[in-house]
């Protein structure tokens, strides 16, 4: 890839986050399910390995694409927005501090990262109240197919239903982008200056891509642990509404916690497969 930032370049990176976000958010599709029941309904599985044994027991292997629809098209929007703006914030950064951007690059990342993922919500918001309604709901209480799922929200609630967990998306999305972005960076960083200490352009694509995917792990589980709670707190509002004041008040903070374990293990794999899909597909390093 030419190293000019120009309109083309920013288009191929957000093609590349389209398929990096949209693809990985729905392979886990059925880790996704489990974890937003344990949170939002606590007690409903012992485990993971129980969530998947009762679901496949209940619903069959049908239960497990609950959501796909909206889980594609909502991460889909999310990385069009998130890794796209993320490289003109970068962009946009650089040139304000000019001789000053190397001195700061982690604070760049973390900026412009954060400034992406504002956006980025605001396109993902609607289809994960869909998609978590559809996963969470008792059964029988809200349709299964987004297809008939949307126009019951928007009549019931039009679009306060698909925007009221707007800025809980937020308090779990913005610190977890700025993690995942600027621990990716700095690990990625800290692998070549460490470990594989020859050129970069000396190693092969395949291992650089591993670096890629190893670094990307390791953010994803930071990431996992700083926005939980936050994600806790949009799984329940979007089943059963109220605000995050009544809802903490419920479950309290060890409430928030729920389904720790099994988001780690999720996000990490996305956000190691997500930099893997995302440098693969600009053919080229992302991070530079």
């Amino acid at each position: 890839m030419s190293d000019v930032h120009d309109a083309s370049y920013y288009g191929k990176c957000m093609v590349g986050g389209i398929f990096a976000c949209g693809l990985t958010h729905m392979a886990v599709c059925p880790l996704d399910i489990v974890k937003c029941r344990m949170q939002a309904n606590p007690g409903m599985y012992k485990s993971i390995p129980d969530g998947f044994r009762s679901i496949n027991a209940a619903e069959g292997m049908k239960g497990f694409t609950l959501g796909w629809f909206p889980t594609l098209v909502g991460y889909s929007m999310q990385g069009f927005g998130k890794f796209g703006f993320y490289e003109m914030f970068k962009d946009v950064y650089k040139g304000i501090l000019g001789e000053k951007a190397a001195k700061y690059q982690t604070i760049g990342f973390l900026v412009s990262s954060a400034c992406a993922e504002v956006i980025a919500d605001v396109m993902l918001c609607p289809m994960e109240a869909l998609k978590v309604r559809m996963q969470t709901s008792d059964e029988g209480t809200f349709p299964k197919t987004a297809r008939e799922g949307w126009p019951k929200i928007m009549e019931a609630e039009g679009w306060n239903g698909f925007y009221r967990g707007l800025k809980p998306l937020w308090a779990r999305q913005v610190p977890y982008t700025m993690v995942k972005f600027g621990a990716f960076e700095n690990t990625v960083k800290a692998f070549y200056d460490n470990i594989f200490t020859a050129p970069k352009s000396s190693y092969s694509k395949s291992t650089q891509l591993s670096v890629t995917f190893m670094s990307g792990y390791i953010a994803g589980i930071f990431c996992a642990i700083v926005s939980h709670p936050a994600d806790t707190m949009v799984s329940i509002m979007n089943k059963r509404g109220g605000t995050a004041g009544s809802i903490y008040a419920d479950i309290g903070f060890s409430g928030l916690w729920q389904g720790l374990g099994t988001r780690i293990f999720m996000i990490g794999t996305l956000t190691g497969l997500q930099w893997w899909i995302y440098d693969s597909f600009k053919i080229g390093r992302a991070h530079v």
